[in-house]
């Protein structure tokens, strides 16, 4: 009968080692010995433990345990146990072929020991080694999917922020090739299919798509294609584009598409393929392409540089106090992605709510400008865009910085472009732009624009939802084209 029971212990552990890995194991073990129960390195350290009993605490038996696996390492002995007036501790290698400093199981349990503990634990060393060795195989994998995660996320950054030099050394040692003509496609996954969703994009680009999981959205998916391919091309889909591929094998996935750029402009493609994404949600193919609109940092010309230079001058020219503080540049990227992802900005920097909330005031009082108005966020954002256009930077020295932003936002290319910008918007009637102006005019605020409006807040964000399919652009969230349609009113206001 004992060896019956013995056999069914044995199976059950097996079984539990297939179902329920490691953890199951301890855990049927510290309820046999109502006791604790360990996995340990040779010098003591606990990697995972159970305790089936509360009438002493778990750490004065990790304690316990963590001294009998020294001397167990120190004794080069096969098996250990260790006794206190209370209670004793049992130790077992979990791999015998390995070296005095492999991981050991370790129980403790109070005297005095139940019946057929020590064969029990002998019958468990073998299946615990098995789900611990395959554990072990599975978290160096997924620290190694970390590591990669992190590589091509910090890539995109340099992107970001036109460190090019940088991000190619980075994007060296990871797959594929950054590429040159490129655009950008922004994913909307369900929650929890984000994994799925990346393979299938890598399969349907045969591996030529640079993915990056995006550090701001938990649902998004960043993708650079190269510009001018297209998935599956020898296929059945006949050479489907990669947005209708993924959105037609994903079902319930919504997909933006930038227009085609140059790497250093990678930064614009991505707010295009997101405001691409606001569009695509609202039609039944779940994806939708940046239609073709100029950007204002190309239209600005040399007055628009000497503005910008000027109106950054304070911020490019900052040097901290202290070695450890942010200097201009860091402090530039940051506001620049504070800009884009508002309080979101925390995830895509990694860094504190208060670091962001310290860097943003420090910038504004440093350009004498009030941050938390649209107006103020505009001008600082097409000054950044403005000099981060290659075509715009000049090797002479800044000039005299008489412009002023409304004497760029008066010339000829600027007031075009306003005027197209604001085109679709007539198609919404006077209230349209009434709800577009009103809410701009409340600092993009929800709320107060709803009470000028004479509105409830659910009325005015479905209104601004409307808005944004009709002028296919993103207003609710970040990026969003809030900054261009305060400029255009502007630039439109001053014209008339």
């Amino acid at each position: 009968m004992r060896a019956r029971e013995r056999a069914d212990d044995v199976l059950l552990m097996y079984r539990l080692a297939r179902t329920g890995g490691s953890p199951e194991l301890l855990r049927r073990l510290a309820r046999r010995a109502t006791g604790w129960a360990g996995i340990l390195d040779g010098d003591g350290t606990v990697l995972q433990a159970v305790a089936g009993n509360t009438r002493w605490p778990g750490h004065e038996a990790a304690a316990l345990a963590a001294r009998a696996a020294r001397e167990l390492t120190a004794r080069g002995t096969g098996s250990y146990s260790l006794d206190t007036d209370d209670c004793a501790a049992l130790l077992l290698p979990l791999d015998r072929a390995s070296d005095d400093r492999g991981q050991v199981l370790a129980l403790v349990a109070p005297k005095p020991l139940p019946d057929g503990l020590a064969t029990l634990m002998a019958d468990a060393v073998m299946p615990l080694a098995l789900s611990w060795a395959t554990e072990s195989v599975e978290r160096k994998r997924r620290r190694v999917d970390l590591a990669e995660s992190r590589g091509r996320e910090a890539v995109l950054h340099l992107l970001m922020t036109g460190q090019l030099s940088i991000a190619h050394q980075v994007a060296g040692a990871l797959r594929p090739k950054l590429p040159d003509p490129l655009r950008v496609c922004v994913v909307e996954c369900s929650g929890g299919q984000r994994d799925e969703v990346a393979r299938i994009c890598a399969d349907a680009s045969g591996g030529r798509t640079w993915i990056v999981r995006c550090p701001v959205y938990a649902r998004h998916l960043i993708l650079i294609t190269p510009a001018g391919e297209e998935a599956d091309p020898e296929g059945q889909d006949g050479g489907r584009t990669l947005d209708r591929t993924v959105a037609g094998l994903v079902d319930d996935c919504v997909v933006g598409v930038s227009e085609e750029v140059r790497l250093p402009d990678t930064a614009t493609a991505y707010q295009q393929a997101f405001h691409a994404l606001a569009v695509a949600r609202g039609l039944p193919g779940r994806h939708s392409r940046f239609g073709a609109a100029p950007e204002p940092a190309l239209l600005v010309g040399a007055a628009g540089a000497r503005w910008a230079d000027g109106l950054l001058a304070p911020l490019l020219a900052y040097r901290p106090r202290r070695s450890q503080d942010p200097g201009s540049q860091e402090l530039a990227a940051t506001v620049a992605s504070w800009l884009a992802f508002s309080s979101h900005a925390t995830q895509h920097l990694k860094i504190h709510r208060n670091t962001l909330a310290a860097r943003i005031k420090l910038v504004g009082d440093l350009l004498g400008l009030d941050l938390n108005r649209v107006a103020d966020q505009a001008a600082v954002d097409l000054a950044l865009r403005v000099r981060a256009t290659p075509a715009l930077h000049r090797t002479g020295a800044p000039g005299p910085g008489s412009e002023d932003l409304d004497a760029v936002l008066r010339t000829s290319g600027v007031q075009d472009w306003a005027v197209q910008q604001l085109r679709l918007l007539a198609r919404a009637g006077p209230m349209g732009e009434e709800t577009l102006r009103t809410w701009l005019r409340c600092e993009a605020q929800l709320s107060p624009a709803a009470a000028e409006l004479g509105i409830s807040v659910p009325g005015a964000r479905k209104r601004l939802t409307r808005l944004e399919a009709l002028l296919c652009r993103s207003l609710l969230q970040t990026p969003s084209a809030r900054y261009d349609l305060w400029l255009a009113f502007r630039a439109v206001d001053l014209a008339s």
